[in-house]
């Protein structure tokens, strides 16, 4: 038995005195009961939280998960994990789809060498069914509309590797592509897409229900002869089965629309994402990542041309450093859109300091600058 003592320990959005116990992995028991305990951490003046769940990231500390080695993968994790980020989903951007194809392999070589420090669920495709519309920083000649041999045939092969595809409704218009997704487990998220809200609610009927970094790359309501279509972004607000993500990184988005999404959506359906590059945590002030030109600025990566933001360089405790402190949000409700909510999207057991759950936990102060990070109720 494990105990972990805080006066600040985050359980859903309060903060309890007393103690954390965990047994065989797991939390036991949330009490204010001193018991018996074979290991104990005082932790009190310091938050003691559930561990960071992102579920988009495309690398950090020069580690890349796509065009890259296993050890890559691992290592790009291993970063992730010192600031606070116990589970996470490597993404995959647009390519060639043999090279999309690798990367998922990599991610599941990764994920069972059991040399991560914390817990790889699976791969995020974030293509190559976009929108070229609205393809942001992702390569163009990548892009294409579902081809179902491609995708059929990964995830036949892989499919335990995969646990989320980003795609755009729009070029799948009787839903065959969201429907084959969900039917096997992996979640069908909106993204990169110039959807309309028709082609969305067909997504919704055939089993999508996230919306992949709201505002970026999203389209809103259009005009044709002064009649007006909802886009994905109000199509989001209408719609409950919808959760969003957003890349709280406080340069994708002002605070003021950060706290308007969550006013609109509510603390349940909106999950924090890093979205963050390889460079992140690295001096790298410019280069070229998949084929395109990036500089390094004002704390965001953009396109050499300064037309468009390519990504993000942020870390999961820069998210809720952003809520907290930027958009005014409390260091529980920040830490919940971090941990509790990407794990219902996700359908996992952990996100929470709960009895039952995975003994993922992380200590950090009132600067969010973590401290100590608990995988499996292992000290890491």
């Amino acid at each position: 038995m494990m105990q972990i003592k805080s006066d600040k320990i985050i359980v859903g959005e309060s903060l309890f005195d007393g103690y954390v116990y965990v047994e065989n992995g797991k939390i036991a028991e949330i009490s204010a009961v001193d018991r018996p305990a074979d290991e104990r951490y005082d932790f009190t003046g310091k938050y003691v939280s559930a561990g960071f769940i992102d579920m988009h990231t495309h690398g950090a500390g020069g580690h890349a998960f796509m065009n890259s080695e296993v050890s890559d993968v691992i290592e790009g994790c291993n970063y992730h994990l010192a600031h606070g980020t116990t589970s996470i989903v490597p993404t995959i951007s647009a390519g060639a789809f043999e090279t999309m194809k690798k990367a998922v392999v990599n991610i599941d070589k990764a994920k069972k060498s059991g040399k991560a420090k914390g817990n790889i669920l699976g791969a995020h495709l974030e293509g190559p069914y976009l929108s070229a519309k609205q393809c942001g920083a992702q390569c163009p000649a990548f892009i294409t509309p579902p081809n179902k041999a491609d995708y059929e045939s990964l995830l036949e092969a892989y499919g335990d590797s995969v646990i989320r595809w980003t795609y755009a409704p729009e070029n799948d218009k009787d839903g065959e592509f969201c429907r084959y997704l969900t039917e096997r487990g992996v979640i069908a998220s909106a993204g990169h897409t110039d959807a309309k809200y028709a082609d969305m609610a067909v997504a919704i009927d055939n089993g999508c229900n996230l919306i992949t970094h709201l505002y970026s790359c999203t389209s809103t309501v259009t005009r044709d002869h002064g009649f007006r279509s909802l886009g994905v972004i109000e199509s989001a607000y209408l719609r409950d089965e919808l959760c969003v993500e957003i890349i709280a990184d406080g340069k994708h988005l002002p605070c003021e629309l950060i706290k308007m999404i969550i006013k609109i959506k509510g603390t349940d359906r909106v999950a924090l994402i890093t979205d963050s590059l390889e460079i992140a945590g690295t001096d790298v002030k410019e280069g070229v990542m998949s084929g395109t030109e990036f500089i390094v600025e004002d704390g965001v990566c953009k396109l050499k041309d300064r037309s468009a933001f390519a990504g993000s360089v942020a870390t999961a405790d820069v998210l809720v450093r952003t809520l907290v402190y930027g958009c005014g949000v409390s260091v529980p409700t920040a830490v919940k859109m971090l941990t509790e909510v990407p794990a219902k999207i996700l359908g996992i057991n952990k996100g929470a300091l709960a009895a039952g759950k995975d003994g993922d936990i992380i200590v950090f102060d009132d600067e969010i600058s973590v401290s100590d990070v608990f995988v499996g109720g292992v000290k890491i």
